[in-house]
């Protein structure tokens, strides 16, 4: 055999069995799970005032890089303590669901601002709430710190409003992984 048609032989060998290299995944993309709590106060504008306590709770969603943004799906169950009786009202706050829409940038490559909005429902026990479930809008910002591999921590303030004029104001911490 000639020199010319081992070399292509050997050389048409080495790129037929170079393997895929896997491309890594765009930061803070992709599916997501995370545990979160933090403050919690609600003010029902009625003599219960606002009543304060810890949410906790868990939640999860789907992020996408749309042309360098980072825009998501998420979705969130939690409870909280915040409980006050004052002259026979009582207000008690129970589980709060939450789906919405997340849209940030990166401040550097492990650090992501981001802004949030959605619907909300609320069980909150109180006079003048309208039943015990009340539905709402909550807005929000927040930072996020990819700390290792898939692990992330955040932070962030969110706002909802809910029907009936209550209002509820949340200060959370989270703790999540990627997938």
């Amino acid at each position: 055999m000639n020199k010319t048609a081992i070399f292509a032989a050997i050389a048409a060998a080495t790129v037929v069995s170079t393997p895929a290299f896997a491309q890594e995944a765009a930061p803070f993309t992709g599916a997501h799970a995370e545990v979160i709590t933090g403050y919690d106060a609600i003010d029902t504008n009625s003599p219960v005032g606002t009543p304060d306590g810890v949410i906790y709770g868990f939640g999860a969603g789907y992020d996408f890089n749309l042309r360098g943004a980072i825009v998501g799906i998420e979705g969130e169950v939690a409870d909280s303590s915040t409980s006050r009786t004052i002259g026979g009202t009582k207000l008690e706050s129970d589980r709060d669901l939450y789906v919405g829409a997340r849209f940030g940038g990166l401040i550097t490559p492990r650090v992501l601002a981001y802004v949030k909005a959605g619907y909300t429902n609320a069980r909150i026990e109180s006079p003048g709430f309208g039943g015990s479930n009340g539905d709402g809008v909550r807005v929000g910002a927040g930072l996020e710190y990819q700390v290792a591999g898939n692990l992330f921590v955040k932070g962030e303030y969110r706002y909802s409003n809910y029907e009936a004029g209550v209002e509820r104001h949340q200060v959370v911490g989270g703790l999540g992984v990627r997938f």
